[in-house]
């Protein structure tokens, strides 16, 4: 199951990228804006990033103006690795070599159709491991000696 949120700088391209995931038969849960009025992104955000940890689901897709600032909050959320992507290269590179498990993108620099493209990239992709595993590692280090 993925797990989908935005703020109201995200909510008409949330709705197409939920609406691809239905076409494609894809389970989601979705943590809202269930409208575009205004809203605050970190609060969306941290409730995606807070379920991808939990395992409550197994990746999230997170949406604002410009896919900053959720990107920003969730990766407060220790155990997030989430990444901005505004082409598939990135969004298939994130998944490859940083095992991200929350893509972020923007509405208002991301169209529809090149959003579901990433979003299909980036939940088709596998984690490569080997090396990179190690720097993924290097990565919790640092959150973590950061939080202490």
């Amino acid at each position: 199951m993925i797990g989908i949120g935005c703020d109201h700088g995200g909510f008409e391209l949330k709705e197409q990228v939920r609406k691809h995931l239905e076409e494609n038969g894809i389970a989601y849960k979705d943590f809202g804006s269930f409208t575009p009025e205004r809203c605050d992104y970190p609060v969306v955000a941290e409730a995606v990033a807070r379920a991808v940890v939990a395992g409550e689901v197994e990746k999230g897709i997170l949406i604002c103006g410009t896919g900053i600032g959720v990107s920003i909050a969730a990766n407060k959320v220790m155990g997030v690795r989430a990444a901005l992507c505004g082409d598939c290269y990135s969004a298939e590179y994130t998944r490859r070599h940083n095992d991200a498990n929350i893509l972020t993108m923007g509405e208002r620099v991301t169209g529809s159709g090149l959003a579901c493209k990433i979003v299909d990239t980036f939940l088709n992709t596998g984690f490569d491991g080997s090396y990179h595993a190690d720097r993924v590692a290097l990565i919790a280090d640092i959150e973590r000696r950061e939080r202490a």
